[in-house]
């Protein structure tokens, strides 16, 4: 299915998706059904060729070419049988870890996290450098290197890497004064193309996204939340950020900045208000600590223990969960989510209690008119943006776009295999 395809795709937006939907029947659509067959695996583990025909509307013959196709293609491979009472035993097929891998590249503020991630998500390769703030050729040199060293990675076939996402916040240069960095410096970004320099540079296919919204995507491809359909996803990093899930699928909007929560209007406390990212970003923790007179590098490994950091993180969280609880109403409003997702670039610990703290926010606001989400803490962490960088390849070559496909009453017709 996918490596006789010698396209050479190089996409500046991203569209993704999970589909769980009906077989298309359209002349040349073969990869499309090999694409829904894809999805529902990932979406619910290993299923046998009769399940699938039964969720997709497709017949179990067809199905079972399509099956035999990606078998030997290597992106499914069987697992043991299982018995039922009578008939023959079903043989589920799930996603082959080795089918495909994806580089994800996270340009931060403070650093460059590059991985290399196999098809059921498994971090095979990891490169985390530190930055005083983050320099467009800089940027490109480290992210060539690393590339080479994840093809070289033991037990990894680089014929099979499907491409490079890279996860970039927006507009870099309008945070030179937040981040301490020389506007000069950061006004580089105002027309750098690392998207561009890096495809005349590479054999892959690359793409880049916005960070916070990769991140979201990370979720919604390697997260444990695949039952929700309909959800917004807030990212604490050192600005917060969000992204938008609507019918299983990433929504980017028309200009790709869908869900720039970052941006939302929130109460500032004295009877005004700022947005969000000024009450919700880990630079305001960061600015709490240094005036404490602490040192702040565990701050940028969410792997230490940030107890040294209190009180300044328990008056940090106070305020972030204001905010976000405020974000979550308003965000409701709109759309009916079935949830509101928030991860971040913290400790586990840390998430938890913001989680809870925005959970007692939100029940004291006035939610009359709106059904509240459910609140749920992430489940990548503070790689979901390099993992959502690898996600883009992914969602493009492997994936349907739930947004893209016939709606569940059309009427079948015939099939192609």
């Amino acid at each position: 299915m996918i490596f006789s395809d010698k396209q050479d795709v190089r996409h500046n937006e991203w569209r993704p998706g999970v589909a769980v939907q009906r077989g298309t029947n359209q002349a040349g659509m073969r990869a499309h059904n090999e694409r829904l067959v894809l999805s529902l695996v990932r979406r619910n583990g290993a299923l046998s060729k009769t399940e699938i025909a039964r969720s997709t509307g497709l017949s179990t013959q067809t199905v079972s070419v399509i099956m035999r196709q990606l078998e030997a293609d290597r992106l499914l491979r069987r697992e043991a049988p299982r018995r039922g009472r009578v008939g023959q035993p079903l043989v589920p097929l799930s996603l082959d870890p080795d089918g495909a891998y994806f580089i994800g590249a996270k340009v931060g503020r403070r650093s460059l996290e590059v991985v290399l991630v196999d098809f059921v998500g498994a971090i095979r390769h990891r490169m985390i450098r530190p930055h005083a703030f983050p320099k467009p050729g800089e940027i490109v040199a480290a992210i060539r290197v690393e590339v080479g060293r994840c093809a070289a990675t033991p037990g990894i076939d680089s014929e099979r890497i499907a491409g490079l996402g890279i996860a970039v916040p927006f507009e870099l240069w309008n945070w030179a004064e937040e981040i301490g960095a020389p506007a000069e410096a950061m006004g580089a970004w105002r027309h750098a193309d690392i998207r561009g320099e890096l495809a005349a540079l590479l054999p892959y296919p690359v793409y880049l996204q916005n960070d916070a919204t990769a991140a979201c995507g990370a979720e919604l491809a390697f997260g444990a939340h695949s039952g929700l359909l309909d959800y917004i996803h807030f990212f604490v990093g050192a600005f917060v950020g969000g992204g938008l899930v609507l019918n299983g699928s990433l929504f980017t909007g028309r200009t790709g900045n869908a869900a720039a929560l970052g941006s939302m209007p929130v109460p500032d406390g004295r009877g005004g208000t700022v947005q969000l990212i000024d009450r919700a970003s880990l630079v305001l923790l960061e600015r709490r600590v240094v005036e404490a007179g602490l040192p702040v590098d565990a701050l940028y490994d969410a792997g230490a223990d940030w107890s040294p950091f209190e009180p300044q993180l328990e008056a940090w969280i106070a305020g972030a969960a204001r905010g976000i609880a405020h974000a979550v109403a308003a965000a409701a409003a709109i759309i009916d989510f079935e949830a509101a997702v928030i991860d971040g670039a913290m400790p586990e610990s840390v998430r938890e209690r913001l989680v809870a703290r925005v959970a007692a926010e939100l029940s004291r606001l006035d939610l009359s008119g709106i059904e509240p989400p459910a609140l749920r803490a992430g489940t990548i962490g503070p790689s979901a943006r390099a993992l959502g960088g690898a996600s883009l390849p992914l969602f493009d070559r492997y994936l349907l776009d739930q947004h893209a496909l016939a709606p569940r009453e059309a009427p079948a017709g015939p099939e192609l295999v």
